[in-house]
């Protein structure tokens, strides 16, 4: 075989393929890389991919003429442009180029068939979720009575998010609420890989915040740009996450994967911050209905104890009235009794002095009449006893120096004195005989 020129060769792989190849193809594949030229061409591949591997990929082209077209009708089908990460369905017509290589040209997208794998997509990440029984786990949680503190999954670039904010901030309650934002992406291939990072973020610094619940916002969208709410990496770390979690994603027709996880699923972000700050005018109503049954209730009791209060001094009046003049009739009947039975004592007593006066009278005439005849009888006995009628019967009294004789040691020749009735008689010792 003679060789061949590269040229040559080129234009046999042109000839085959434009031989053997239809005219055009409807293909399936995601798009990655795409940019759009200055000169409104798009370029970008289509790949095929196994799981997160890529398995095959081709160039592709959109023509400036047919890609504003395309691009129009798939933007008015599914409200998004055509960007990375999408799965279209193509025509495509197989180019190839001797300096450029093989490629495809875009000839048409079917923007139904990219609403329909969407679709897909979120029926059978529902049907796991619901097999793990992970689709109302998050609702397990009881909601506090008012919701203060708030970790918020946004863009702070997200108009969601400001209005969110606006409303919170500018409440015309005055309502305070404590909130943090973890800044995540809202759309694009890296969203969901944003997103858990943030609830991570929230589960590590709610033992030191101690946040009530966790709030994804948005703030709108195409339908596609809200695929990255339909993945099953993020529905179940909703489902699981220890707190419960608000979306207000901000589209009206569809819920996605992720409010249906949530625990509480509202349209927009601000009908979020309403609900959080509904939850503040319920409790405080709800207070405020307390206070003032509880008002009514200790106004009815204290009404009810003061007649009690009343009724009782009444009856307490009554008793005490009833009770003074049954003890005063105790009193005066004790009184008399204690009158008649003192009568009786003083009567008793008075006739017994008048017997003991008597008795007194007998006893003291008996005892002076005995004590009359002792006097006499000591009388007559002093009178027999006095020295003077000794010394009439004869009698003399001799005594030494003043002291009776026998009570004296008489010597010889002492002088000694011995009295009569009548005289004094001095005498001297002679002699002393001893008896």
């Amino acid at each position: 075989m003679s060789p061949l020129s590269i040229s040559q060769l080129t234009e046999q792989i042109r000839l085959t393929l434009e031989n053997e190849l239809e005219p055009v193809y409807w293909v399936i594949g995601e798009l990655a890389d795409f940019r759009q030229a200055p000169q409104g061409h798009a370029y970008f591949e289509l790949v095929e991919k196994k799981g997160s591997q890529v398995s095959a990929k081709i160039k592709s082209n959109l023509w400036q003429f047919t890609y504003r077209s395309v691009a129009a009708k798939f933007e008015s089908v599914t409200g998004t442009g055509l960007k990375n990460g999408m799965k279209v369905l193509a025509q495509v017509a197989v180019n190839y180029h001797p300096l450029y290589g093989l490629s495809i040209n875009v000839k048409d997208i079917d923007p139904s068939f990219s609403l329909g794998e969407r679709a897909r997509n979120r029926q059978e990440t529902i049907d796991r979720l619901t097999r793990e029984g992970l689709l109302r786990l998050n609702g397990r949680f009881e909601l506090p009575p008012v919701v203060q503190r708030i970790a918020i999954i946004s863009s702070a670039s997200a108009a969601g998010y400001g209005d969110f904010v606006n409303q919170i901030d500018q409440n015309r309650y005055g309502y305070k609420v404590y909130y943090k934002l973890f800044n995540a992406l809202m759309q694009g291939n890296d969203a969901v890989n944003t997103q858990l990072s943030a609830l991570e973020r929230i589960r590590i610094e709610h033992e030191k915040l101690g946040f009530d619940v966790v709030i994804l916002i948005r703030g709108g969208g195409a339908q596609l740009d809200l695929d990255c709410f339909d993945d099953y990496r993020l529905a179940a770390a909703i489902a699981n996450f220890p707190l419960p979690i608000f979306t207000g994603i901000g589209h009206e027709r569809d819920e996605t994967v992720a409010d249906l996880v949530a625990h509480t699923r509202l349209k927009t972000p601000t009908a979020v911050a309403e609900f959080l700050l509904s939850s503040f005018r319920e409790f405080e109503g709800n207070l405020e209905m307390v206070t003032q049954r509880l008002d009514r209730s200790t106004r009815q009791k204290l009404r009810e104890e003061e007649t009690k209060i009343q009724q009782l001094e009444l009856r307490a009046k009554s008793i005490a009235k009833n009770r003074t003049a049954i003890e005063l009739e105790k009193v005066t009947n004790r009184l008399s009794r204690i009158g008649l039975a003192a009568k009786n004592q003083l009567k008793i007593k008075e006739y017994n002095l008048q017997n003991l006066e008597q008795s007194l009278k007998k006893s003291f005439e008996a005892y002076f009449q005995k004590q009359a005849e002792k006097l006499e009888n000591q009388e007559k006995l002093l009178r027999q006893l006095d020295p003077q009628s000794i010394l009439k019967r004869g009698y003399t009294r001799t005594e030494l120096a003043g002291k009776p004789i026998h009570l004296a040691d008489a010597q010889v020749g002492d002088q000694i004195d011995t009295f009569t009735q009548d005289q004094k008689i001095r005498s001297t010792v002679n002699q002393i005989d001893q008896q």
